[in-house]
């Protein structure tokens, strides 16, 4: 079977490989396999034989080239923390307001204070989860409100929960953001303000993506000389094999 038997945007869905799971992003190793084994058991072909079911081949064609993907990246802590510094980076850049457009459930949680939150997040993704897989036909649509619920958490929770445990260096408390400004006067246009540490970071990403780990160094250790109090950028550092 080829993986083109699936649609393009199916296998778009790998970019977050919780949602094609079907879990919450701080789901541990116990959760994450448990779920793998559901659904391995659910899309297996034997069962799908037995039933002389006609979505046999959609089935394999999922278990093969999304949920057995996602399953190898989370299961390695190492694959797993970049994952989520890639969708962390993905709730940075999207907008909230756009995001909540698309799901009311998102639009709920932003509205909620933080213990809620939290609550209401698991037990929305558990919600999910149960549906996800029942229509092989409508998995993609389940799969994306999951995504997008998942990108509104991660923009509401930012910080330590998903940071590598490692000894924390002592930095300077005053934040330096050098700022390039630009003024035209016979417009009358304001200042544009660009963030040179930002441009090291997504650049850093990129790199993290080719497993060019050399320059995803060298771009996080500029970024961090101009933002030395940004946890994101200790945290990939942290991700780089042998830093």
């Amino acid at each position: 079977m080829s993986q083109t038997f699936l649609p393009p945007e199916w296998l778009k869905q790998l970019c977050d490989p919780y949602a094609v799971l079907g879990i919450s992003v701080s789901a541990d190793d116990r959760q994450i396999f448990k779920r793998y084994h559901t659904l391995a058991k659910l899309l297996h072909p034997d069962r799908y034989a037995k039933n002389c079911n006609p979505d046999e081949e959609l089935a394999t064609a999922i278990l093969s080239y999304l949920i057995n993907p996602a399953y190898e990246q989370l299961k390695n802590r190492h694959k797993r923390l970049i994952a989520i510094a890639m969708l962390r980076s993905d709730a940075r850049v999207l907008q909230q307001q756009a995001l909540c457009g698309q799901s009311a459930i998102a639009q709920e949680i932003i509205e909620m204070s933080a213990p809620q939150a939290e609550l209401f997040y698991e037990e929305a993704i558990a919600s999910y989860a149960e549906a996800q897989y029942k229509s092989l036909h409508q998995f993609y649509q389940v799969t994306q409100q999951i995504s997008i619920l998942n990108l509104v958490y991660l923009q509401l929770h930012k910080p330590d929960l998903f940071l590598p445990q490692r000894a924390v260096r002592i930095i300077p408390e005053v934040e330096v953001k050098p700022v390039e400004l630009t003024f035209n006067e016979e417009t009358n246009v304001k200042p544009v303000l660009t963030n040179y540490a930002q441009r090291h970071y997504q650049r850093a990403i990129e790199y993290v993506r080719l497993a060019n780990w050399a320059l995803a160094v060298q771009e996080l250790r500029d970024a961090i000389k101009l933002e030395p109090n940004n946890s994101d950028y200790y945290a990939l550092l942290g991700l780089v094999p042998g830093v």
